[in-house]
């Protein structure tokens, strides 16, 4: 008991201390951290502007500058705005808590609250149709070169180009014979011819009704991909919605790391593997500005130019999963990619078709793309498993695994708006939430200690201890709270002094039929308890259907009614129990007990219905008053 009443106090803590306003800076750069040459230039551009600051400091993901208001912190934004808002450098309103470093280091921080209670960060994301339907020829482009080398139509290439997707044939008969099989197995294609010379080309674009549900699938699964970044993020109770026909509305409440929830909200990281063209003549032709045809100008992580085929072999559409890790032999970081069964069986094919070239990985960000590693194909890769690597560190391969796992965005994505959310609901009605809490509990703590006397102070310890424990355990969690979770925490005060009302009663019907007080503790806590465990698990059930079928605020009130239903139990039994062993447990001939006046038929009745045994006394019923 006093384990865990210790440790409710240590992870309760941190939300009596104060959070101020800040602004961070970081680098869009994952490999690039914030060092203390950064920190001098952000605290000497405050100072050019007069802007008084609490403390600045350098953490894992940038610097951070603390200040006093939240004007003060609007106004040193806009000035770090103008000296850092270059494309390598973000900088985004913060929040940072008094917390001790050594409760930090333990897991202990506060709770997070929600935008009706706290605000938090309102994000307003545009989606490039334009970037959608080029990643829908890509898809094609892969899904037709599959399709002709299965029907064995041979042909000189397909490549994307633009929206639209180019195939050529050494003649006529092979371009007929594949406009007939594509229309057969793509009735959304609209497909035409265009010759050159010796060249048969036919180009299929998407026909206007497959192109609006490109777009409106684009606008979906970049929702879906959102909330699953979010998720990774840890941010409870997010607004994740469609704005219009080409925007996403993204509200984060209680976000403490902005920066880094916009960096990753603004990532595209769409994964591509292409063979490189190793032609040294062509590498010197491109340098010289004249790429050749169906090939793309790269650059590696150290800048050195290098030529790939536009061909893409394989896109991120095909990840099943992506986990951060080292390699096997140089333990550098890595990510670990697992595809699904047809990239698996595409990546084979590859693989063992080009033993002794070079593939690359290309990660492509905002319209950016950059080769992370160019290995040679050593031998065939099956199994579905490749590992990443090649100038990452640890940091910036957790970042590139979760944007994997999370999910490709269907098409690119810019942030147009970006704007913190002051509490929605007023500093009034969050007042008087927590004022109805505080004033519900103090109520009910003066009642049940005027009704049960010395019985009610320790039914009122086990309930101050139950919300203590309920608050810890949310702050442990990390959870957010809003005004349906103080609801909640309100409930759970009225439900767990239930279980005390049930354990003092039955010791006072213990004591009216004549138990003495040991035996009239005893036989309390026992028999209620079974009673206790039945009208918890049905409200336990209750708050499990509201977690399942609900949504948005209700889903957290469920999460804070069951938890509290869980604390509730611990504390109304086990604490009360130890806090009564504490007070009465010592005395060996206890005669009574301070539970209030307890009412009890008269000697008369007693002795009627039940025959005290030979020398047995039957207690006065006033000396359990």
């Amino acid at each position: 008991m006093v384990f865990a009443i210790v440790l409710g106090a240590l992870y309760s803590a941190p939300n009596l201390f104060p959070i101020d306003p800040a602004v961070q800076v970081s680098s869009t750069k994952s490999a690039t951290k914030g060092d203390e040459v950064l920190l001098g230039q952000v605290k000497e551009a405050l100072d050019v502007e007069n802007i008084v600051y609490e403390e600045g400091f350098v953490d894992p993901v940038g610097v951070k500058i603390r200040f006093k208001s939240e004007d003060t912190q609007t106004h040193a934004k806009d000035v770090l705005e103008r000296k850092f808002g270059e494309e390598n450098y973000t900088v985004a309103l913060n929040q940072i808590s008094d917390v001790p470093g050594w409760m930090e280091k333990i897991g202990a921080k506060p709770l997070n609250l929600g935008l009706d209670l706290r605000g938090g960060v309102h994000f307003l994301l545009e989606v490039d149709m334009k970037g959608a339907m080029e990643k829908a020829a890509d898809r094609y482009a892969t899904d037709l070169r599959t399709f002709l080398r299965n029907e064995k139509i041979s042909n000189r290439g397909i490549v994307r180009e633009g929206d639209t997707v180019a195939m050529r044939f050494t003649d006529a008969g092979m371009r007929d014979r594949a406009r007939d099989r594509i229309r057969q197995a793509h009735p959304e294609l609209i497909l035409s011819d265009q010759s050159s010379g010796d060249e048969w080309r036919l180009v299929a674009r998407v026909n206007p009704d497959e192109v609006r549900k490109v777009q409106e699938s684009a606008i979906s699964q970049n929702i879906v991909t959102l909330r699953n970044r979010v998720d990774e993020l840890g941010v409870a109770e997010p607004i994740v919605q469609q704005s219009g026909a080409e925007r996403i509305v993204v509200q984060l409440p209680g976000v403490q790391d902005t920066a880094h929830a916009k960096e990753i909200l603004g990532r595209t990281a769409s994964l591509e593997i292409r063979m490189v063209n190793d032609d040294a003549a062509a590498l010197e032709s491109a340098l010289r500005g004249r790429v050749p045809y169906g090939s793309d100008l790269f650059k590696d992580r150290d800048g050195t130019p290098i030529l790939l085929q536009r061909q893409v072999v394989l896109t991120g559409d095909r990840i099943n999963d992506a986990q951060p890790g080292f390699t096997d032999t140089t333990q550098e970081p890595a990510v670990i990619v697992r595809l699904d069964s047809a990239g698996s069986r595409i990546f084979k094919d590859v693989t063992r078709e080009n033993v002794g070239k070079r593939m690359a990985i290309v990660l492509v960000e905002k319209n950016k793309a950059e080769v992370i590693t160019a290995p040679v194909i050593r031998e065939e890769i099956g199994g579905g498993r490749v590992q990443i690597s090649g100038s990452m560190t640890s940091r910036e391969a957790n970042d590139i695994a979760l944007l994997m796992r999370a999910g490709a965005l269907a098409a690119p994505m810019e942030i147009v708006e970006e704007r913190t959310v002051g509490p929605s609901l007023g500093k009034d009605n969050i007042e008087r939430g927590f004022k109805s809490v505080v004033w519900g509990f103090a109520a009910l703590i003066l009642f049940i200690c005027m009704y049960y006397m010395g019985m009610g102070v320790i039914a009122g310890i086990s309930l101050s201890v139950n919300v203590m424990l309920l608050v810890g355990l949310l702050s442990a969690l990390q959870a957010t709270l809003t005004l349906p979770g103080i609801a909640a925490i309100a409930l759970t005060i009225g439900i767990a002094i239930d279980s005390n009302v049930l354990i003092n009663e039955r010791i006072r019907e213990e004591l009216r039929w004549g138990a003495s007080p040991h035996m009239a503790i005893s036989a309390g806590y026992e028999r209620a308890w079974a009673t206790i465990l039945d009208s918890n698990i049905s409200n336990l059930i209750a708050g499990l259907a509201l977690f399942i079928f609900g949504t948005g605020p209700v889903r957290g009130f469920a999460v804070v009614h069951c938890l509290g239903i869980m604390t509730s139990v611990f504390s109304a039994v086990f604490v009360s129990r130890g806090l009564v062993s504490l007070m009465y447990g010592r005395k060996k001939h206890l005669e009574k007990i301070s539970i209030g006046q307890v009412w009890r038929p008269p000697v008369e009745t007693l002795a009627a219905n039940f025959a005290a045994p030979d020398g047995a006394k039957i207690n006065n019923p006033k000396e359990n008053n």
